[in-house]
């Protein structure tokens, strides 16, 4: 009988510390709401690429089409060799020069 009425005991002070806490504003403990919501999405690039460029594994000039389009591979796509000087403007000869 003990037993039972030390379990009924811890029940209760379970039940009413669960509704106190359920009520606490967080603001009071130090903490914003904000950190507990969803991340936000990370925003837009600046210079949001035409939807008509994709990364397809295309990596040299004679494959490009525009200047534009090769500005597209070098900022966005991997392992390209169209800046033969590294200073970010591609195929000087072909397309962007």
């Amino acid at each position: 009988m003990k037993k039972i009425m030390i379990g009924a005991v811890l029940c209760l002070v379970a039940a009413y510390g669960y509704s106190k806490l359920r009520h606490v504003d967080l603001a009071d403990v130090g903490t914003s709401r904000s950190s507990w919501s969803a991340p936000s999405p990370a925003p837009a690039p600046a210079t949001a690429a035409p939807a008509r460029y994709s990364c397809d594994g295309r990596t040299h000039c004679s494959h490009m089409r525009s200047c534009e389009e090769a500005t597209y591979f070098i900022q966005n796509c991997p392992n390209t060799q169209m800046d033969g000087d590294n200073d970010g403007i591609p195929c000087e000869r072909q397309w962007c020069g």
